[in-house]
């Protein structure tokens, strides 16, 4: 097709959208200046360059985005792949063209490593430009969806890598956005790059061939169309046999072939909602019902602002059929999702927006409550699966307003998710009526209502509680806000204290030039920062004398001095869980690399002023040092059954299905908390890289012997 024929397209989509003659001019421009732009440009597969930003701005009209979306595709482009800049952007199209493209452009570089930390990584930059505007992500959906189309100009590797990245990090977000129309077609797509051989095994055992499947299809089609006539029903109508990526996920959460019932899908579109129901009716007398399989989800939406009926009828030749009937504004929100916001917004209900709203929201909540966790990648990864890919619940206020929460939530996470204040003075809940605990765990349409006290404060204990990461994080500022205060009386007591030892007059110890010198030396921010490194006891107040008075020894030779120096006390009252050469009083903290747990051959190393690390004498970071290594050992007088510590395996299988379910079932069977747990595929193969909590190094090996008896499993590692 000739590109001005493509192009025409375009614009015949843009003016059925209803964009206005200055909308449409814009999109013209920006065209004719992308078509400029990529002249004589060529992409990996031979095609003219302009097809893909061309192809996109289709992609995303046909979602009814805005104007601004389609131009902003069309010229998204320019910066790497043209002369354009951003200046240049927004002089001819606009600021909303150019921050579009700004961080359209940021997330295009980014790339997805084959490793938990870096998909953690990457979807946390997804999220932060989700964060600025959803627009961005509708684009990188779209152009991704045309990559994947076309990119049998790429090295096999490279194809299956864009797929493993589309699967892991792009699909989860079209999920929640409610994006099927892109959703389900990239994961049909990758799932064909990253297991060729199960789709193929999965395309073999349809019932019936794909062609034969269509054919009675439309078979059904004609009936149930002729029925429609009769009645005077406007109606538009599709048929779908189901895609491989669907099957397969079916099949991989335990279902039988014989317990999936819309292998066949039907899809009656309507005009009114009165209609819906006459239509199911109608559709009823045609085919036998499947009994249990009939769902109103127009008089109970579901929290997404998903609105439709289905049914299961038995088709011809028995073949067990979906059916789904809505009318045509609830199919533009099923397909389009957040997408059609735009286009959409003076329909949309009241909670439709709320909903949406919230979607964004949750985005962004979950980046702000990692915001200070930058290197903790796994509790990262940990908070997107719990909160965005898990299952949700759509709970109401009293007034009606409709609020998603993960599955598991509880009045608190209720209560922050309507706003800090109302959680921070949270006394109780009424749930449909009747006075529960605040660990009650919400279920689907609940009404909740919460009391509040205005001299109420939140309680630590609230953090075993909640579910979702951003109550979590409200409720751990508010206690380090607390502590942080205390921290810093506490450190300014310990440094005047040592002062007064010395004989130094505080006054002049303390006098700004002093306290600027501090600042200084130790990169803090400012003075209180300084008193809050004594108080947490990353800095002793004899270091910091010494660094004032210019003592030349460093903190970490301080501690060593002191380590040495100490005599055992003939009475062990040690109060951290490890030993260091009789001193109760130095930070200790357990390596993050290695992760021992209680019964480890363990060592100490003393840091560059954050006291003393332990790791396990093997561990690759310190087993070939010859100084700072100090010997400790574990307190066994605070040995208790309620102390656990983590630890981290790789798991290698030979299986190419998640058994997920398999690897915490032996966990819990041991009394073994697996706290996260990530699938990552490799050369079709699946590993796992799992966090547990365990008592001891005897529980662990038991528990990594449990695994190893699994068929599935050909090889544990711990680090």
């Amino acid at each position: 097709m000739k590109m001005e024929d493509k192009f025409n397209e375009l614009i015949e989509l843009c003016t059925d959208n209803g964009y206005t003659e200055s909308e449409i001019k814009l999109i013209r421009d920006a065209y004719q200046y992308a078509l400029v732009q990529h002249e004589g440009m060529k992409r990996k597969n031979g095609e003219e360059y302009i097809v893909h930003p061309l192809t996109v701005a289709q992609i995303v009209a046909s979602l009814n985005t805005d104007a601004v979306t389609v131009a902003s595709a069309l010229v998204h482009e320019t910066i790497d792949h043209g002369s354009s800049s951003f200046e240049k952007l927004q002089e001819l199209f606009g600021e909303d063209v150019k921050n579009i493209v700004v961080s359209l452009t940021k997330v295009n570089r980014l790339h997805l490593l084959d490793s938990s930390e870096s998909s953690s990584l990457y979807l946390r930059k997804v999220l932060v430009a989700l964060s600025e505007d959803v627009r961005v992500i509708i684009l990188k959906l779209a152009g991704r969806l045309h990559n994947l189309r076309t990119n049998e100009g790429l090295s096999k590797e490279k194809q299956k890598q864009k797929a493993l990245e589309t699967w892991n990090v792009l699909i989860p977000i079209a999920h929640r956005l409610g994006i099927n129309q892109l959703k389900s077609e990239l994961e049909d797509l990758s799932f064909r790059y990253l297991k060729p051989e199960v789709y193929q095994d999965i395309e073999n055992e349809l019932p019936a061939p794909r062609e034969e499947l269509q054919d009675i299809l439309t078979e059904m089609l004609d009936k149930i169309a002729e029925v429609l006539r009769d009645n005077n029903i406007t109606y538009e109508m599709k048929g779908r046999v189901k895609s491989t990526s669907s099957l397969h996920n079916k099949l991989s959460n335990g279902k039988k072939w014989s317990e999936i019932y819309d292998i066949l899908g039907i899809r009656v579109i309507c005009e009114e909602v009165s209609d819906c129901y006459l239509i199911i009716g109608l559709i009823h007398s045609l085919f036998r019902p499947i009994p249990k399989r009939f769902k109103d989800y127009i008089a109970m939406p579901k929290g997404n602002s998903y609105q439709s009926l289905h049914t299961g009828v038995f088709g011809i030749n028995g073949y067990p059929i979906e059916v789904q009937v809505r009318t045509k504004d609830m199919n533009e929100i099923a397909e389009h999702g957040v997408a059609s916001h735009w286009s959409y917004k003076e329909k949309n209900s009241k909670n439709i927006q709320n909903v949406m709203e919230q979607k964004l929201q949750m985005f962004r909540n979950i980046i702000e409550a990692n915001s200070d966790d930058v290197a903790d990648d796994d509790t990262f990864m940990g908070n997107i699966e719990d909160e965005l890919l898990s299952s949700t619940i759509y709970v109401f206020t009293p007034k009606g307003d409709v609020v998603e929460l993960p599955a598991g939530s509880t009045p608190i996470d209720f209560a922050y998710r309507i706003h800090s204040r109302v959680g921070e003075t949270t006394i109780g809940a009424i749930v449909n009526d009747q006075m529960v605990s605040l660990d009650y765990k919400l279920n689907d349409n609940d009404i909740v209502k919460i009391m509040t006290d205005k001299n109420s404060t939140p309680n630590k204990d609230w953090l075993n509680i909640v579910k979702t990461a951003s109550a979590r994080a409200k409720i751990k500022a508010y206690f380090s806000k607390q502590d942080k205060e205390e921290y810093i009386n506490r450190g300014r007591g310990l440094l005047e204290r040592e002062l007064r030892r010395q004989k130094i007059a505080i006054a002049d110890a303390l006098s700004l030039e002093h306290q600027e010198k501090l600042i200084k030396d130790l990169k803090c921010g400012s003075f209180e920062e300084v008193l809050l490194s004594i108080g947490s006891l990353r800095y002793t107040p004899i270091y910091i004398v010494n660094l004032l008075y210019e003592d030349k020894k460093n903190v970490q030779d301080l501690l060593l001095d002191k380590v040495m120096t100490s005599v055992p006390p003939t009475k062990i009252n040690y109060k951290n869980d490890i030993i260091v050469s009789g001193c109760d009083d130095i930070l200790v903290n357990l390596a993050s690399c290695c992760k021992p747990v209680l019964g480890d051959d363990i060592i100490g190393y003393i840091t560059k002023g954050q006291g003393i690390t332990v790791h396990k004498r093997d561990c690759i970071n310190v087993r070939d040092m010859q100084t700072r290594l100090i010997d400790v050992s574990w307190n066994m007088n605070l040995v208790s059954d309620d102390k656990q510590y983590v630890a981290k395996l790789t798991i290698e299988t030979n299986a190419l299905k998640s058994n997920i379910l398999d690897i915490v079932t032996k966990a819990t069977v041991r009394g073994i908390v697996v706290s996260n747990i990530s699938e990552i595929s490799r050369n079709y193969v699946i590993y796992y890289d799992v966090l547990v909590k365990v008592k001891c190094k005897d529980d662990l090996e038991l528990f990594i012997d449990d695994l190893s008896n699994l068929t599935f499993i050909t090889k544990v590692k711990r680090y």
